[in-house]
C-alpha cells in the first residue's frame, strides 16, 4: 500500500467551515475510485494550507490520479500547484472495521 500526502497553499486562509463546504463539493469524485482505499481531507490550523491524505492499494493506482489534468484542476480550484509525497504503508490498523491490513 502507498500513502500519498498532497498539500497546497491557499491564496488566502479559510475557515474549517469553508473548507468543509469546498471539500464536500469534490468528495464524490473519489467514491469508488479504483485502488483508493481511503481519503482524508485536511486543513492546517492557520487555514493557509489544505490537502488530502490518500491510502492507495499501489503506487500505480495513485499515479492514475496524479496526472497533469488533475494538477491543473487543483491549481484552478485552490490557487496553487499541489505537492505530492509518497510513503510506503506496510500495515494499517483500522479501528472502525476492527482490522489490521497488510499487503503481502
Amino acid at each position: 500500500m502507498i500513502t500519498a500526502i498532497v498539500e497546497f497553499k491557499l491564496p488566502q486562509a479559510i475557515t474549517n467551515l469553508q473548507a468543509r463546504e469546498i471539500f464536500l463539493s469534490t468528495a464524490p469524485k473519489y467514491q469508488g475510485m479504483p485502488g483508493l482505499i481511503r481519503k482524508y481531507y485536511f486543513l492546517t490550523p492557520d487555514g493557509a494550507t489544505a490537502g488530502g491524505i490518500y491510502l492507495w492499494r499501489s503506487r500505480e493506482d495513485a499515479d492514475r490520479l496524479y496526472t497533469g489534468e488533475w494538477k491543473a484542476f487543483v491549481r484552478e480550484k485552490y490557487g496553487s500547484d499541489p505537492i505530492v509525497n509518497y510513503l510506503e504503508t506496510p500495515v494499517v490498523v483500522d479501528n472502525v472495521s476492527n482490522e489490521i491490513i497488510s499487503n503481502p
